[in-house]
């Protein structure tokens, strides 16, 4: 990457910033020295890491990332050379290095429990074990970083220790003697040269027996160390002595044996290097609100609500969008407008982008993939070079031009400036044509209206401008894409304390054409803002409407999801229901077997199948009741949210109804088209009803269980829902069951009949129910035979069939089969043709 490009767009002082964040030396550096990646590959690996690391930080409360530690680079080649000791204090930077592996590794496995984190799982996964490095490291030490009290450096401590006491009685006799007071300069003993001595007056010291250890600058006072406190002190410099050797040897050896553990080491450095940086990035991005941006291949550059972290809240943000095929940007309008400010925006966010970094802008951004970046910003002028600030300009432009390819970004700041503004804009023109060839992505500040012109004559170019309040004279700094700015430089001067006088003869000498081009500017400026406006409102209403379709959604997901926990209670019930009964029935069968074989088939037995039966049909009839109970509450929850949903409509539309007599009717007619729709419809015996779902009309022949009819379309019986049907408007002989409106045509349902009716071991009332559907699905299905097995017993079945098989004008013959098929238990039924 181009270095002094990066200078120019402040990269390297936005990169330092965010190394301020790692908490280690290591991560620091190496951040430090990161620059622009050129491979997506790379960069999205960064940037997918940096994401997931925000989402464990926003996890912790206490900041969360790399634990601390000090660099152990330096204190490899020590454990690496054999006969090197570490000291007390490089083994505890050792033991935090560890400690902050472990807890990284802890906390991450904590957290994936929770989160998505699968980069940084992986990350932390790959460290090797370091579970034998650790373990020797604290049997050593303690956390706190001092030596362990092994049983070797117990026995000397405890030495030291009692030669300490014998030195503080002999020292507490001497200074407590009365006799000793008079020649006493302190009452309490004095360290020299590590050895505890008793201060005295000049020329009395021949009166304490010992070695003068020093006298005082003044004379007045010898430092005196007791003969018996003299053999104590040699003793515990020994002591002291053995135990530094007793401790150099347990830290050589532990040195010693810590060299298999550097493969750990080596291995672990760089990846808590990489996630110290990561963890730096994403704090970083959430303390300056910043965005991990979206990386398209074929998507134009767009930035959104962009803002510059250096300027922090004094930035105003910017929207920054480019049409597909536009490569170069030609930004104009006023100086201190900010046009410098965006350039550099957009290439430093480019840059911090291809870094793994995030930039300060709004969700939904894109930055493709640039190979480097060209600017030329500011003045070059150069006294040391002999440059004029022409010169230095196209020096610059002539490495761009030279050096840019396709995926190149340059910056062309006051692009055709320092010289004739023909000659000038003829360069501009020419240097923009290259660019345009190679297609570099190019963005350009400039003055010159020859620029503005070629902007909206090159198809591959867009104008762009930063607005002017024209009532304060002051920039605005939000950039407008589509359209070019004025200078305003005379406003500005006339501000700035240049006289009206001058400013109005300086206007005269503006040429006609360029204040059209003024007027011009200025027309377009205002049409833009309309059309912002206007598309602002359209942004909100389709806002809007994705909002009203996603809460659509879920209810409609919330309700599928309803019915299906209903259906699976629903199975559970009967599953734990027939597991039940089939073990009560395996239970009865065996015992009448039993009894059978033994010839004891008792009434007691006998009664025991019939109670059987019977509490398995009481068992049935619960069920039943309960799933009712459940779906009339399931019904009355959606009618209720059908009544708010009426009522919200109501409360909205009021404006619109009742301001006159005819809005008021038809808003009374809408109130009963809505009140219909909500309540249940009541019918009874006699009323013409109508099918929704077929339209087929029938009338009332007698109310069933809760919201539900027997209904006679034509010959056909049918039970049916009351929600499923609606009052027919028909009246008289024209919808009478005599003059059917009936057909086959008129239904659809994938149920068929069955050849053979099973009604044994149900209720007379609800065989006679099975018996009239199957003979409703016969009518409609035209199928004139099949036969019902309703059993001997008590003959109640029996009678019932007949009963009803006799009374149904759609039967026309039944009989009882013949003794080989079932006998008396079973009826052979055809129905007319």
């Amino acid at each position: 990457m181009n270095q002094k490009a990066l200078l120019e767009i402040d990269y390297f002082q936005i990169r330092n910033l965010i190394s301020d964040f790692c908490t280690t030396e290591d991560g620091k550096k190496s951040l430090q020295e990161r620059l622009p990646f050129s491979q997506e590959k790379k960069i999205t690996e960064l940037k997918t890491l940096g994401m997931e690391c925000e989402s464990y930080l926003s996890l912790s409360s206490k900041g969360g990332g790399i634990k601390s530690y000090d660099s152990i680079k330096p204190l490899l080649p020590i454990i690496k050379t054999n006969g090197l000791s570490l000291s007390l204090e490089q083994v505890k930077i050792i033991a935090d290095f560890v400690v902050s592996v472990k807890e990284i590794k802890k906390s991450v496995d904590i957290a994936k429990e929770k989160i998505e984190l699968p980069n940084l799982a992986d990350k932390t996964q790959s460290i090797p074990d370091y579970a034998e490095t650790e373990k020797k490291i604290f049997a050593v030490i303690t956390p706190d970083g001092n030596i362990r009290e092994l049983p070797e450096i117990v026995a000397i401590r405890k030495e030291i220790a009692s030669l300490n006491a014998k030195i503080k009685n002999i020292m507490q006799k001497i200074l407590s003697d009365p006799k000793n007071q008079k020649i006493l300069e302190s009452d309490v003993p004095v360290l020299k040269g590590g050895r505890q001595v008793i201060a005295v007056k000049a020329g009395t010291q021949n009166k304490i027996s010992g070695i003068i250890y020093e006298v005082s600058q003044s004379g007045k006072t010898c430092f005196v160390e007791p003969q018996d406190a003299v053999l104590c002190s040699n003793s515990l410099v020994q002591k002291e002595n053995e135990l530094a050797l007793v401790i150099k040897k347990i830290l050589a050896e532990l040195t010693a044996s810590l060299q298999p553990s550097i493969p750990f080491f080596n291995a672990a450095l760089p990846i808590m290097s990489e996630l110290d940086c990561a963890f730096a990035a994403a704090k970083w991005g959430m303390q300056n609100n910043c965005v991990y941006t979206l990386q398209e291949k074929n998507h134009p550059p767009l930035l959104l609500k962009a803002r510059h972290p250096l300027l922090r809240e004094k930035a105003v943000p910017v929207d920054l969008r480019f049409e597909s095929g536009k490569s170069v940007l030609i930004i104009t309008g006023p100086n201190t407008g900010g046009k410098t400010v965006t350039l550099k925006t957009f290439a430093l966010f480019a840059m911090l982008n291809q870094s793994g970094f995030p930039v300060p802008c709004a969700e939904g951004s894109v930055l493709p993939v640039f190979d480097n970046v060209f600017a030329d910003i500011g003045d070059e002028q150069s006294l040391e070079q002999s440059l004029s600030t022409f010169s230095g300009h196209m020096k610059n432009i002539a490495d761009a031009v030279n050096n840019a390819t396709s995926k190149s970004i340059v910056l062309l700041d006051e692009l055709g400036s320092g010289t004739d503004p023909q000659e000038g804009s003829a360069i501009a023109m020419a240097v923009l044509d290259e660019l345009i060839k190679r297609k570099s992505f190019v963005l350009v500040t400039t003055h010159l209206g020859v620029l503005k012109n070629y902007g909206y004559t090159n198809e591959c170019c867009e104008n762009a401008s930063v607005e002017f309040d024209s009532n304060s004279l002051s920039p605005s700094y939000h950039v407008l894409m589509g359209i070019p700015g004025e200078s305003h430089a005379l406003d500005i001067a006339q501000k700035n304390g240049l006289s009206k006088n001058l400013c109005d003869a300086a206007r005269k000498f503006i040429a006609t054409e360029q204040a059209d081009v003024s007027a011009l500017i200025r027309g377009l400026n205002k049409k833009h803002l309309e059309l912002n406006k206007i598309k602002k409102s359209a942004e909100k209403k389709e806002n809007d409407f994705i909002q009203k379709r996603d809460r659509l959604d879920s209810r409609e997901e919330n309700l599928k999801k309803l019915e299906l926990n209903i259906k699976k209670q629903k199975m559970q019930e009967l599953d734990d229901f027939l597991i039940h009964s089939r073990r009560q029935l395996e239970n009865l069968v065996r015992s009448i077997k039993e009894g059978s074989e033994q010839g004891e088939i008792s009434r007691e037995k006998t009664l025991g199948v019939k109670n059987f039966i019977s509490t398995l049909t009481q068992d049935i009839n619960r069920l039943e009741a309960k799933l009712e109970k459940e779906e009339d509450f399931l019904q009355e929850k959606i009618q209720k949210k059908n009544a708010e949903e009426y009522s919200r409509k109501k409360s909205s539309h009021k404006k619109d109804f009742g301001k006159n007599g005819k809005s008021g009717e038809n808003f009374s007619s809408q109130k009963k088209s809505a009140l219909e729709s909500i309540d249940k419809n009541i019918f009874e015996e006699g009323d013409f009803v109508k099918s929704k779902s077929s339209g087929a009309e029938g009338v009332i022949v007698s109310k069933e269980k809760k919201d539900s009819y027997t209904v006679l379309f034509g010959s056909v019986k049918m039970t049916v829902k009351a929600s499923a049907l609606v009052p027919s408007k028909k009246s008289g002989k024209e919808n009478s069951p005599s003059s059917p409106s009936y057909s086959v045509s008129d239904f659809s349902t994938e149920e068929k009949p069955v050849f053979e009716l099973r009604l044994l071991g149900f209720r007379a009332e609800e065989a006679v129910k099975k018996l009239e559907h199957q003979i409703d699905l016969c009518v409609l299905n035209n199928f004139l035979n099949f036969s019902i097995i309703h059993g001997t017993g008590e003959g109640v079945l029996q009678q019932v069939v007949k009963d009803y098989l006799s009374n149904c004008p759609s039967v026309q013959d039944f009989n009882f089969a013949s003794a080989d098929d079932g006998g008396f238990g079973k009826t052979y039924v055809t129905l007319r043709g």
